[in-house]
């Protein structure tokens, strides 16, 4: 074994004060020669180069008690992974999100296994796993749905906006029911992915308007640029624009990469009202429910903070500031 005891340890000492090979160490101990090398470069004294046993066993002690120790599957933690899985966290959000919260829980491959093995106990836990991303491949087709009077391409955009640098920059979207009745327009901010969603009756550019004005007018001390595609419900851009005092951009039709933030967020709100969900009998509080959820989902690209969570220190930094 390569573990060295005090006994050994203070050898060690005694061999190194009297002018001993490392070689002739190890064969002194017990130890291969790489084991004593290995001893004397972690446990000296960086300051002055000595090595003193009392101070390697110490040193020793401290790195055993900060390493990551093998965590079980308690009923605790299965409590806090499960209602994770219910609120569709994804078992890297919930194992990173227990850290934040000095909360010891197991990795998430571990996670994974428990899933597999709950559905093979007949058990539904996996019907709450995350969506799968698919890919169409963009058709290159001529716009036929007209221009946007007094549009303002996205190119004119600050390079702030792109760099994501700052809170205030919003993304928008329609997320369409069935047989194209009713909607949601979501509002999300590029920076922290906080997101307002609105339930429409109609995808008429005036409803709209005034439901991104309605969502925006409480954050509106910070509220900068807004941007949307090229669709028709957002003709009503300059009515958004002067009552929130913002800038409206549209992004260059079929690029729904410049809105990648937004889409991504359609994509997980489809995971409560998926394709063909009938709006017309949807509430606002049902819509509200699932905004909170998923305001209060940590995300990876926050360092698994959750976006409120981002948005709000942030805008208060910014008001104290």
């Amino acid at each position: 074994m390569s573990h060295v005891t005090v006994e050994q340890r203070y050898t060690i000492e005694v061999m190194i004060n009297a002018g001993y090979l490392q070689t002739e160490i190890a064969k002194a101990i017990g130890k291969c020669k790489s084991v004593v090398s290995r001893e004397l470069r972690r446990n000296c004294d960086k300051r002055s180069g000595c090595y003193r046993s009392d101070l390697a066993d110490r040193k020793t002690r401290e790195r055993h008690k900060q390493k990551t120790k093998h965590i079980r599957f308690t009923p605790k933690v299965s409590q806090y992974v499960e209602q994770g899985l219910k609120d569709q966290w994804s078992p890297e959000q919930i194992s990173n999100r227990a850290k934040e919260e000095n909360i010891e829980m197991v990795s998430p491959e571990r996670i994974y296994q428990h899933i597999i093995e709950d559905q093979k106990r007949g058990g539904e836990l996996y019907k709450n796993k995350r969506r799968q991303k698919k890919y169409r491949s963009r058709l290159k087709v001529h716009d036929r749905r007209g221009k946007i009077k007094d549009a303002v391409n996205i190119k004119e955009r600050p390079a702030v906006v792109e760099d994501k640098s700052r809170v205030g920059d919003f993304e928008v979207d329609l997320v369409i029911g069935a047989k194209h009745k009713g909607a949601l327009v979501t509002i999300n901010d590029r920076k922290t992915g906080y997101t307002k969603v609105k339930l429409v009756k109609t995808k008429g550019s005036k409803e709209v308007a005034q439901a991104i004005i309605k969502a925006l007018t409480p954050l509106k001390d910070h509220c900068f640029t807004i941007t949307s595609d090229n669709g028709k419900e957002f003709a009503d851009h300059k009515l958004v624009a002067e009552t929130l005092g913002i800038n409206f951009y549209f992004a260059d039709p079929y690029s729904s990469w410049q809105r990648g933030a937004n889409e991504n967020y359609n994509g997980l709100l489809r995971q409560y009202f998926p394709k063909k969900t009938n709006f017309e009998n949807l509430t606002w509080q049902q819509v509200k429910k699932v905004e909170n959820r998923l305001n209060n989902r940590p995300r990876k690209r926050l360092g698994y903070k959750t976006p409120k969570e981002l948005y709000d220190f942030l805008t208060k930094v910014a008001f104290v500031a």
